[in-house]
């Protein structure tokens, strides 16, 4: 078989790019410098003699990996899988781009074939007959050039009056409120409209689906604009709404517009539907339809494939004024990727892509449905889920996480935040959801912010499933990954009062902060309780004693994260706890950030005053050694103070002086006498060590912090001593005097508040050992006898 050159080229070429810049290899010719320069965000100059294929194909790489090479880590979005059927589509637009050299003749007979062949594919596809099709690359565009030919077929005079014949009767386009967000204006924008022409239909409030067009309010409506003289000119009905899925009740709809020459335009996921043998009667009214928007390379999986308008007008002539159809050929190549694409895959193969959608949507439906805390389909007001009529077999699965924050609490009342409750679970649902996203990021799921129901995790595999190649599998996987988070979610909420509870028990010294849009067990702030501060002053402490307090629990040996929080939340200098497992003991949590808080508060007030007690001291050691010095002069008299005579009076008769030697205790600010140090040959002032009350229960080894050593016991948990190995070599190297004792307060439970005392009380130590020894050397220096009486006296 003959093939001509050009086609074999411009498949090898496109073979040999896909493989460049899908392969994470680089060139081994090419250095570090020159890969360093091509990854640059700035713009560079032009190469004066240009560069190979390769080079310039290796730089696209590289642009596009390049936020992952920088982070050093794989990123986190979602890839297409372009498998053979995507690199058909893609060698569509090269083939496109060869076709448009050829001359006119033969062009415009090869557009004409393959515009013909794929309209005629679609149409029997999804069961549109006697359609005719416009191509776009935006999906909005071929509802604007539908609007422009429903107003030039109502308005007569348009085509040589203009929008001077719109004033006499204000054209009306109605559109559902659960419809595609900013559709309406854009709309408006492209014809010229104001958008008073743009009338929003709300959805069923009190009986049906909550996302389905109100049809007597649409009737309503209509009515009240024709009395006001205008001209109801199109409506936009949803068969799967873009948030969750829903179909309008087209039957009705189309019913309306028959009865007012109203044109029907239907859009949405649901329609891919429309090639299964098996279709609901809701989506297969959409063949009734006057046009409807089709998107088949999402639903199919072929990239950069243009979306679709089925349309149906009997003249030509309109179509062609309204830009649906075009006169130039190479216009209509924009069909040949699709052309291509419908032919590799065949009819059987473009219904398995669809059925394996709608499979793996029933599939995970049927595992939610098992699952107790899982909420799916429907919301009505009151927070009960129920079926709707036509959409039970709707490919888009919704569910969310439901449980009452009053439910199975530990204890506590819960007055007073069941009004909350809707924006926890929000949160709640919104971490779910990122959650699943990262662990299983081939399952397609994303969140949906949706105005009655709130937060929910959307499943919509005729978006994803083909272009991500989900299976089964990852849908097992998917269930699997959600009944493990569903219990820590379900623990988190319970115990959200009794963290409360508890931080209020710890009150002043803690405040919890009511921080609705955290997804863990809650938020708290340690607030310090020194008095008379300013407020910058006061603002400043608390800001240093909460870093360092979130720092020290984060070094903790837990399972639980403490972060500060929501990236733009409104609260400072919090700590924000996230989500529990069922043997968290609460009461030991707020214990130990209260301890580990007034450590830190009482250590830094130490450190502060540090500088003015030692400035005393220096003061108060300077008048003592002057006064030391006089009685000195006194006892020992003149003679003994000069040179020579002093030492040879010291031999013949020496003299013990009655002057001790001074310690500088940092810990009460005052100088005190060595003589007690030197007749125990110990420091006094502290108690040992073993006088330090411990915890009165250990952990297991291996148990970590603020864990219940067992499964409904009662006993009071304490938290597990950080740093016992430092604190024991500490008792060995450090003088027991040297300690300071922090004002008397209420014992805590934790043995890492004594860690953080004496942590302190070691920094303290280092200079109250210098200024001890400072001191002493200048009173021992001026009694230093001479060399002969000093062996004299060590011989006795």
């Amino acid at each position: 078989m003959m093939v001509d050159s050009t086609f074999a080229q411009v498949g090898k070429n496109l073979s040999e790019a896909m493989r460049i810049l899908g392969d994470g290899q680089r060139e081994p010719e090419a250095g570090p410098e020159k890969w360093r320069f091509s990854r640059a965000s700035i713009p560079g100059p032009l190469h004066g003699d240009g560069q190979d294929v390769a080079t310039v194909l290796h730089l696209v790489h590289n642009l596009i990996h390049d936020e992952e090479e920088e982070e050093d880590k794989p990123s986190q979005h979602r890839m297409q899988n372009v498998g053979e059927q995507g690199h058909i589509a893609l060698l569509g637009h090269s083939l496109a781009a060869y076709i448009s050299v050829l001359d006119r003749e033969r062009l415009r007979k090869l557009t004409t074939r393959i515009l013909s062949d794929t309209t005629l594919w679609l149409c029997r596809l999804f069961s549109y007959e006697n359609g005719s099709a416009y191509f776009h690359e935006d999906d909005r565009d071929g509802l604007v050039k539908v609007s422009r030919l429903v107003i030039n077929a109502r308005y007569e005079e348009y085509a040589s009056e203009g929008y001077a014949v719109l004033s006499s009767k204000q054209p009306v386009i109605y559109q559902s409120a659960s419809g595609r967000p900013g559709l309406g204006q854009h709309l408006c924008s492209q014809l010229g409209l104001p958008l008073s022409s743009l009338c929003t239909v709300p959805c069923n409030t009190i009986f049906g689906s909550q996302h389905q067009m109100d049809v007597a309010l649409l009737d309503k409506l209509i009515k009240e604009d024709i009395e006001a003289g205008k001209l109801p000119l199109l409506l936009i009905a949803n068969a799967g709404t873009p948030g969750a899925g829903h179909t309008d009740k087209l039957a009705r709809l189309k019913d309306l517009c028959d009865q007012y020459s109203m044109w029907l335009h239907v859009e949405g996921v649901n329609l891919a539907t429309l090639a299964l043998s098996q279709v609901s009667s809701a989506i297969m009214t959409a063949t009734r339809s006057d046009s409807m928007t089709l998107t088949p390379g999402q639903w199919l999986g072929l990239p950069a494939v243009t979306a679709v308008t089925l349309y149906r007008h009997e003249d030509p002539a309109m179509s062609l004024a309204a830009g649906l159809t075009s006169s130039q050929p190479v216009a209509r190549l924009r069909a040949l990727p699709l052309w291509l694409s419908l032919q590799y895959l065949g009819h059987n193969g473009i219904v398995q892509k669809i059925r394996h959608a709608t499979a793996l949507s029933q599939q995970l439906l049927q595992k939610l449905k098992a699952m107790a805390s899982i909420k799916t389909s429907d919301v009505d007001h009151s927070g009960m889920f129920y079926e709707v009529e036509d959409e039970v077999s709707s490919p888009v699965v919704l569910f969310k996480f439901s449980q009452g924050m009053s439910a199975a609490s530990s204890g506590g009342s819960v007055e007073g935040y069941c009004a909350e409750e809707k924006e926890v679970l929000d949160a709640f649902n919104r971490w779910l959801g990122e959650q699943l996203v990262q662990l299983v990021p081939t399952s397609g799921v994303d969140v949906v912010e949706l105005e009655d129901e709130g937060t929910c995790v959307r499943f919509s595999p005729l978006l994803t499933a083909a272009v991500l190649g989900t299976q089964q599998e990852n849908i097992e996987h998917l269930a699997g990954k959600l009944s493990e988070l569903l219990p820590v979610m379900c623990t988190t909420m319970c115990l959200r009062q009794d963290f409360r509870e508890e931080t209020h028990r710890h009150s002043p010294s803690l405040t919890f902060i009511e921080e609705l849009s955290w997804p863990g067990l809650g938020a708290v702030r340690y607030e310090p309780q020194a008095e008379g501060m300013d407020e910058s002053r006061r603002k400043q402490e608390l800001e240093n004693i909460n870093t360092e307090l979130l720092k020290k629990l984060q070094e903790l040996d837990t399972d639980i994260i403490f972060s500060t929080g929501p990236e733009f939340g409104t609260e400072e200098h919090c700590i924000f706890v996230g989500m529990v497992t069922e043997d968290v003991d609460v009461s030991e949590l707020v214990d130990t950030v209260a301890a580990l808080g007034r450590d830190i508060e009482e250590s830094g007030r130490l450190l502060e005053n540090m500088t003015e007690v030692v400035r005393k001291g220096i003061l108060e050691a300077e008048l003592q050694l002057q006064k030391a010095n006089e009685e000195k002069l006194m006892e020992e008299g003149m003679l003994r103070q000069l040179p020579l005579v002093g030492s040879v009076l010291n031999w013949f008769s020496p003299f013990e002086s009655s002057i001790k030697g001074r310690t500088f205790n940092l810990a009460a600010g005052s100088l005190d006498s060595t003589e007690g140090t030197y007749s125990t040959k110990a420091q006094a002032g502290r108690p040992s060590q073993q006088e330090t009350p411990i915890s009165s229960s250990k952990k297991h080894p291996g148990q970590r912090l603020f864990r219940r050593s067992g499964a409904g016991s009662d006993s009071f948990s304490e938290t597990s001593s950080i740093g016992q190995a430092e604190e024991a070599t500490r008792e060995g190297s450090i003088t027991p005097s040297s300690c300071i004792h922090p004002p008397p307060s209420p014992p805590a439970p934790e043995e890492d508040s004594h860690t953080a005392r004496d942590v302190v009380a070691e920094e303290i130590q280092e200079s109250s050992v210098q200024v001890h020894t400072q001191v002493e050397e200048e009173e021992t220096s001026e009694e230093r006898q001479p060399e002969g009486q000093e062996v004299e006296q060590s011989g006795r």
